[in-house]
């Protein structure tokens, strides 16, 4: 199966570092309701590896942290020609998405293989067989979002899928006018999935007209254009390739900025109970 899309509108990080005579001032913030990563701060120094992954690096953007956002991890990986890994996921309770930004990924999963371009979305169940290549001839770059996949007793696990945003109709907001509109990878009342992993998009001068306050954790990570987003009792300018990281309960709003859309690739966990064992004594 192929997805294909012949230029990629989506920012992805080369890496690098800056001269020695660029200023430190940036856009960098970590509090306790949020933090920013702008796309400056993914370069070389920081880049990360991991077991049985071949000429692949990658920028840890969040990570469960307690007191802060605990139920996932989200990466953009970096596969070099030639590289990839035939073990790529060491925990069996782990799901994922993969999203690809810029490049092509082949992808084996369940015994089928997918060429992924730019646009490209795969759900991957946990204790799923998979596997990642790049086998052309320039750097393939990705989001892998992972989460602790929680089982309920009489409900089965999702399955997985291969797919392309361009091939999803996004929904708009009631009451918009266009322009504000989700992409919605899975069905929301689908009680398999606890996790969903959608784009937002907005028009130039589209709004989030309230401070959403919710328990969903946020990883938000610019795909396109620019914004001024509210998070907590801040208002933050951001650009493609800035990742926003929201625990529970932080008030967020946005104004998209224009000249053009204004996207984000969003995680949040949804479709659960609230744990309750390990507080109030028990």
């Amino acid at each position: 199966m192929t997805n294909r899309q012949t230029h990629s509108p989506y920012y992805a990080p080369t890496g690098g570092h800056p001269p020695q005579t660029q200023l430190l001032t940036d856009r960098a913030v970590f509090t306790e309701a949020y933090a920013v990563i702008p796309k400056g701060v993914m370069r070389d120094i920081v880049a990360s590896y991991l077991p049985f992954w071949d000429k692949t690096r990658l920028w840890v953007l969040s990570r469960p942290l307690s007191g802060f956002a605990e139920t996932f991890s989200q990466y953009i990986m970096e596969v070099s020609p030639g590289g990839g890994s035939d073990k790529p996921e060491v925990d069996p309770g782990a799901e994922a998405v993969l999203f690809v930004v810029e490049g092509e990924l082949t992808l084996t999963l369940a015994g089928q293989t997918h060429t992924m371009a730019p646009g490209g979305y795969a759900f991957i169940p946990p204790g799923s067989d998979w596997q990642v290549r790049n086998e052309a001839s320039s750097a393939v770059r990705f989001h892998w979002i992972r989460k602790a996949y929680e089982a309920i007793d009489g409900i089965d696990l999702p399955e997985p899928f291969v797919t392309n945003e361009t091939d999803v109709e996004p929904i708009e907001m009631p009451d918009t006018n266009g322009c504000w509109a989700t992409t919605r990878f899975v069905d929301q009342s689908d009680m398999r999935h606890d996790m969903h992993v959608n784009i937002v998009t907005f028009q130039p001068g589209g709004v989030i007209p309230f401070a959403e306050t919710h328990v969903m954790e946020h990883g938000l990570y610019v795909l396109e254009g620019k914004a001024v987003y509210l998070l907590n009792k801040d208002w933050v300018e951001v650009e493609a390739g800035d990742y926003m990281w929201l625990r529970a309960f932080c008030p967020q709003a946005c104004y998209a900025g224009g000249p053009g859309q204004f996207r984000y690739l969003l995680y949040k966990d949804v479709n659960r109970h609230m744990k309750l064992s390990g507080f109030g004594g028990r």
